[in-house]
């Protein structure tokens, strides 16, 4: 009797190792297809920034270098900015893309990645269209600002549907739909979060990633993984499908921008 127990034991406890067994075989299996996930995640990436030239960028010298590999917009006590200056990509004018960036920034900076832009002719090295804010307060890094155009179209935390102004072919229309800095022909129809909170997944002086995931009529503004806001556009007027991409110095006070790893991604 007390065999046949022994035995009985000893083949319940080799069911047991091969079980344990099997589950760790699973988990390296998990943990495997989960490393193979985030590779792909960036199939289809390029970089459009070397880290070592402005090759492919044009821009204002006065203001656009390349320091330690990055990307620095600066503006100094003797270079004072009358106009907001931009360094533009000169690979193409995406319409439907992803963007990925990391970028650092004074608390006294101004700045913003602007996509699906026109150039405008009345300034050098300056562009009109889309952008994804970024400021060194955090006031308004996240949302979605048309810098010279209809202005703010979300603020960081709102999911926004956009419309065309009344009497759109009346000249002026568009300045005069504008209010307090932001496009009044606009329906907030859902929170993404308070945007205190969302504040909260920002870094002060230090790198930040931004994600932009343009397409179609969607524009989604991620930082550090977190959408900050989303806008539909339907305004057929006034919305571009293509354009410019750049990074913009802003006037104002003194101040450092830099960027790294710039990636773009065509859908």
């Amino acid at each position: 009797m007390k065999i046949a127990f022994l035995k009985i034991g000893l083949v319940f406890l080799l069911l047991l190792l091969g079980l344990s067994s099997c589950k760790q075989k699973e988990g390296s299996k998990d943990i495997a297809n989960t490393e193979l996930t985030e590779v792909s995640e960036e199939s289809g990436f390029i970089e459009i920034f070397d880290g070592k030239t402005l090759s492919n960028w044009k821009g204002d010298p006065t203001y656009w270098s390349v320091q330690n590999g990055n990307l620095v917009g600066e503006v100094t006590p003797e270079t004072l900015l009358k106009s907001n200056t931009f360094i533009i990509w000169q690979g193409g004018q995406p319409d439907d893309f992803e963007l990925k960036l990391e970028f650092k920034i004074a608390t006294s900076g101004n700045s913003g990645i602007n996509y699906r832009s026109e150039l405008l002719d009345t300034i050098p090295n300056a562009l009109k269209g889309y952008q994804a804010d970024i400021d060194g307060k955090m006031r308004y890094t996240g949302q979605n600002y048309e810098e010279k155009k209809r202005a703010t179209l979300a603020y960081r935390g709102e999911n926004v549907i956009i419309n065309t102004q009344n009497n759109s072919k009346e000249p002026g229309s568009l300045r005069a739909n504008v209010k307090k800095n932001c496009w009044q022909s606009r329906e907030v129809i859902g929170s993404l979060g308070d945007s205190d909170s969302l504040k909260l997944n920002i870094k002060s002086e230090d790198w930040n990633e931004a994600h932009l995931i343009i397409k179609g009529n969607k524009l989604q503004h991620y930082i550090n993984g977190v959408l900050m806001s989303e806008v539909t556009d339907n305004d057929t007027v006034n919305r571009k499908l293509k354009g410019y991409l750049g990074v913009q110095v802003h006037v104002g006070p003194p101040m450092k921008v830099e960027y790294r790893n710039i990636r773009l991604k065509n859908l």
